[in-house]
């Protein structure tokens, strides 16, 4: 199984800014996440950012960067420009781990290469968790998921998936024992065709309505396959709480 991890990295966060290059445990993040892709069994991990602050402290420790456009609008068209920049076959597997996931493990990075490689029919591949607590159902920043029973996604929602009507229709809500749910996980494997097809489609109404980039695919006709990740994946950092609770994990080890 050959396969490729790239690293979207943008300088610009709302509510952190220059996040890739925050400190943890003497490191910038952005070097957290590189190194702990470098333990999977990608071919070659890269970088994909679009400001030269961030190129530079990559060259410091030898990392692999490519520069690009500060135009794109998501990682999957950052993603796509670097493919096209390293010309890399249609078939080739790219693995998109976020740049803001210092923790995660690298198994599972080669969980979703391994899935796509071995179904020839999905273009896309990504990971799942149970949810077991009825608040994260109701949340909406927890993204919902429900496959069939070969791994195939039928629905990416931010609304309760499935909708248990008997159980739901009272105002008292628990989870039924018998109905699986779960969350997905932001970390996709693609293969490279999709992503040269992605960028051509304009935003669907279903990404739109529920402001889920993989809704695109899916209403083009792509098939996304899932699975429950083999690791716990520790959540990536967005707030100052989550840096503290990072810094807090790796300054112990």
């Amino acid at each position: 199984m050959s396969f490729i991890v790239v690293i979207p990295a943008r300088y610009e966060s709302t509510r952190l800014p220059g996040k890739p290059l925050l400190d943890i445990a003497g490191k910038p993040m952005i070097q957290h996440v590189y190194e702990r892709a470098l333990l999977s069994n990608a071919d070659e991990v890269i970088i994909a950012t679009d400001d030269q602050r961030i190129v530079d402290v990559i060259n410091g420790f030898n990392g692999k960067v490519v520069l690009t456009s500060k135009e794109h609008e998501s990682g999957t068209d950052r993603l796509q420009e670097v493919a096209q920049t390293l010309k890399l076959s249609d078939q080739q597997i790219v693995v998109n781990v976020q740049g803001d996931e210092p923790l995660i493990p690298p198994e599972v990075i080669n969980q979703v290469a391994r899935n796509l490689a071995i179904n020839t029919h999905s273009a896309i591949s990504t990971l799942v968790e149970p949810i077991d607590d009825i608040e994260t159902i109701f949340d909406p920043n927890a993204v919902k998921v429900t496959m069939d029973k070969q791994g195939q996604v039928l629905y990416f929602s931010r609304a309760p998936l499935p909708w248990c009507r008997d159980d739901w229709s009272g105002e008292g809500k628990t989870l039924p024992a018998s109905v699986n749910f779960y969350r997905h996980i932001g970390i996709y494997g693609y293969r490279v065709h999709l992503l040269h097809d992605f960028v051509t489609w304009p935003v669907s109404m279903l990404e739109q309505a529920e402001k889920l980039e993989q809704l695109r695919a899916m209403e083009n006709g792509i098939r996304i396959h899932a699975e429950q990740a083999i690791e716990a994946i520790p959540a990536g950092v967005d707030t100052e709480q989550d840096l503290k609770k990072v810094r807090d994990i790796l300054d112990a080890k």
